[in-house]
C-alpha cells in the first residue's frame, strides 16, 4: 500500500538519470538502490532529506542528492523532502531554530530586524549565529532521527496490516468453500 502510494509521484528513473543537472553524478544515478522503494531504502532517503532540510545553507539539494547517492537510498525522496523549507516557510523554521538554541544555550533572546544586505550580515547575524546554528543542528538531528525510525515503524505498520488482510481473506475464502 505505502509503495503504491510512493511510487505514484515519484518521477522515472530513466528521465532523473538524463535530467541536465544530475549528469554530474554520471554512472552513479545507475546504481538501482537509488529507485527502490523498500523500508530500508525509504527510511534512510527521509533520514538525510530531512537532516538537510533544516541545514541553514542555500542549495540543500544538490547535498541531499550527493548524500543519498553515498549512503544508497532513495534519491527522489531524499531531495523532495529538503523542500520542508522553501521560501514559504523557511521564515517560521528559521525562527524556531533560533529559539530552540537560545533556549538550548541559555543565552537571551535577541530582538532582531531580517534585511537581506551584507550590513546586516554583518552585524546582526554575528549576535545570533551560535543559537541559530545549534538550534538548526537540534532540529535537523531531531528530524532526520524521527524520520528514520517513524518510516521504519510506519512500513512494518503497512506489511503487518497487509498480512491481517490476506488472512482474513484467506479465512474468509475457506469459510465460505466450505
Amino acid at each position: 500500500m505505502a509503495k503504491k502510494l510512493i511510487r505514484r509521484y515519484l518521477p522515472d528513473a530513466h528521465k532523473m538519470r538524463d535530467h541536465k543537472h544530475l549528469r554530474v553524478f554520471g554512472r552513479l544515478l545507475h546504481d538501482p538502490n537509488l529507485w527502490h522503494l523498500n523500508r530500508r531504502s525509504v527510511a534512510g532517503a527521509f533520514a538525510i532529506g530531512l537532516f538537510m532540510a533544516f541545514v541553514p545553507m542555500p542549495l540543500q539539494m544538490i547535498p541531499a542528492a550527493a548524500l543519498a547517492i553515498f549512503f544508497r537510498v532513495n534519491l527522489p525522496i531524499s531531495v523532495a523532502l529538503v523542500w520542508i523549507t522553501n521560501p514559504l516557510t523557511m521564515a517560521p523554521i528559521s525562527y524556531f531554530c533560533y529559539r530552540l538554541g537560545a533556549w538550548a544555550l541559555d543565552t537571551p533572546m535577541q530582538t532582531v530586524e531580517f534585511q537581506v544586505s551584507w550590513e546586516w550580515i554583518t552585524t546582526e547575524f554575528v549576535r545570533i549565529w551560535q543559537p541559530f546554528l545549534f538550534g538548526s543542528l537540534l532540529v535537523s538531528g531531531i528530524g532526520a532521527t524521527a524520520g528514520y525510525f517513524g518510516m521504519h515503524a510506519l512500513w512494518r505498520w503497512h506489511v503487518i496490516r497487509d498480512w491481517e488482510r490476506r488472512k482474513r481473506g484467506r479465512l474468509k475464502r475457506k469459510t465460505q468453500s466450505l
